[in-house]
């Protein structure tokens, strides 16, 4: 019979395994930070058991912790150096956040939940994971400077172009624009003063980040 640390891993083995790797992220880096960051450390108590589950977690306050496939996805994606500075808009359990910190230069993350942000540093305090910087608020609202990577990790219904004044030029981007049940994941490339790219990466379903731009409705 497995004791609980045998049993822990084999269930991070698996995850990385049969859910994150066969959602085409390969990237080695990222497979060996995803293997190593303990993620049952920023998951809640209650849902200990679930930790390395394809599921979207519940964290308290209508927010949810993004799946494994997700984050591995999104960590690809931003293809991070340690020269990066990073902006995050939604802190959540943090998982994410730490896992960019350990590529990173610096993250700053913004979370609207004052409990959610408190419990974010306590979990990467734990870890040792010191360069990154939490603000509670409205990150898209306060967010200032100039990043090289910018991640949203909830969804908004409308492309959020003002995000893009604060993309360094070669930053990278990635949201998740639409309406349920079908978004896309976007990653966002700023070429020069006035230029920016789109690629479509993936569709997924996110739930919206609270005080999410709405759509313009017309009225007739």
């Amino acid at each position: 019979m497995l004791n609980e640390a045998t049993r822990v891993e084999q269930s991070r083995f698996n995850m990385v395994e049969q859910q994150v790797r066969t959602w085409e992220v390969l990237d080695a880096k990222v497979l060996h930070l995803l293997q190593t960051l303990p993620r049952e450390a920023f998951v809640p108590k209650a849902y200990q058991g679930l930790a390395f589950a394809d599921i979207e977690i519940p964290l308290g306050h209508g927010q949810t912790m993004l799946s494994p496939k997700i984050e591995g996805r999104f960590l690809q994606a931003l293809a991070l150096t340690a020269q990066d500075k990073v902006l995050e808009i939604g802190t959540g359990a943090a998982y994410l956040t730490a896992l960019m910190a350990k590529q990173a230069k610096h993250v700053d993350s913004y979370e609207v939940h004052r409990a959610l942000s408190n419990q974010a540093g306590k979990s990467l305090s734990a870890q040792k994971i010191k360069n990154v910087t939490l603000h509670v608020g409205d990150g898209l609202a306060l967010a200032n400077g100039q990043y090289q990577a910018i991640v949203l990790t909830g969804s908004l219904p409308v492309y959020p172009q003002a995000m893009e004044r604060l993309l360094a030029i070669g930053g990278r981007m990635l949201v998740v624009v639409g309406s349920a049940p079908v978004m896309q994941a976007i990653l966002v490339s700023r070429v020069d003063e006035n230029s920016f790219k789109q690629d479509v990466l993936f569709e997924t379903c996110l739930p919206v980040l609270e005080n999410a731009p709405q759509p313009s409705r017309f009225e007739f």
